[in-house]
């Protein structure tokens, strides 16, 4: 009998930083299956940042990755494929690293897991994972072609982008929208540019809010 522990890390993402987003939902299902399958979950990852972005830019994720494949963690668990990135490269960078730690990924929505119980990569796993993550790499470029294409044309009909001259925004609203770029800012302690990169906003935005509410 094998009485090594089952050790589990948890890894949850959303894109946005605002409250109609967050990863409680994701937290809370995966800790329920961890418990029916008597996995000891020994840490959890919470992110909020596109999942476009490259692994380099995604400090969570690097430090989850790197705990999992340095202290023998038995599997890493998410949701779903998405939650590792939008890009089929980046996805299976992060599962290449993986496994050859011996990780195995529980990928909940699709109820399955990406190596087999002899460590060998799930063929059926890696079929899908490759097929999923291209599939959802094609609809971001889908949507960012429907949505550079719908800019064109309202220009081309002499609509103009941006806001109307003289619009503000109210402190609710900014505050309503950028949370966490006013809990920095509100800190004192990080630099605008700092600032803007781990809420993944542009600096002048930083600026801006910073201005509108005279922090």
């Amino acid at each position: 009998m094998n009485d090594e522990p089952k050790t589990a890390v948890i890894y949850a993402r959303v894109s946005s930083t605002n409250d109609r987003q967050d990863t409680s939902r994701q937290i809370t299902d995966l800790k329920k299956y961890a418990t029916a399958n008597d996995m000891a979950i020994v840490k959890i990852y919470e992110e909020h940042i596109s999942g476009a972005k490259k692994i380099e830019e995604r400090e969570v994720l690097k430090d989850c990755l790197s705990y999992c494949t340095s202290n023998s963690v038995k599997y890493l668990l998410l949701s779903e494929l998405s939650r590792l990135g939008r890009s089929t490269l980046q996805v299976l960078r992060s599962l290449e690293m993986l496994h050859e730690a011996k990780v195995n990924v529980y990928i909940q929505n699709l109820g399955l897991y990406t190596l087999q119980p002899d460590g060998r990569i799930n063929p059926i796993a890696s079929i899908l994972v490759t097929v999923l993550a291209e599939m959802g790499n094609i609809e971001r470029s889908n949507i960012q072609y429907r949505l550079n294409s719908g800019r064109q044309q309202y220009i081309a009909k002499g609509g103009k982008l941006g806001r109307k001259v003289g619009y503000r925004k109210s402190k609710d609203q900014i505050m309503a929208e950028y949370p966490g770029v006013v809990k920095l800012l509100k800190k004192g302690t990080y630099p605008l540019r700092a600032i803007a990169k781990l809420e993944n906003v542009s600096a002048s935005t930083v600026l801006n809010i910073k201005r509108a509410l005279k922090l």
